[in-house]
């Protein structure tokens, strides 16, 4: 099954774990060297409508995708995914 950026960001991303709903896959992890995709990015969610932020990101390795369905991506996880952290802005350091 051959699959676009774009069909993926409209899949939903479920661990089978334990059922639990991560998010939509919004970016993609490429190693350019070997042409691989190495992970699947689920950016966090906004903090007060984004005016504090968001949370970090969630990564999840290409070797934990299970299964790709038509409306859905089964992960496996025991536990929490690697998430990558945020670079905190300040709204006043900018003034």
């Amino acid at each position: 099954m051959n699959c676009s950026l774009s069909q993926l960001r409209n899949k939903e991303v479920i661990n089978s774990r334990n059922g639990c709903r991560i998010g939509y896959v919004d970016d993609l992890d490429v190693n350019t060297r070997d042409a691989r995709v190495c992970a699947i990015i689920i950016y966090g969610r906004f903090k007060l409508f984004g005016l504090l932020g968001r949370k970090d990101d969630c990564v999840i390795p290409w070797d934990r995708i299970e299964l790709i369905g038509e409306d859905t991506i089964l992960v496996s996880s025991e536990g929490e995914f690697r998430r990558s952290e945020r670079k905190k802005r300040r709204f006043f350091n900018k003034f």
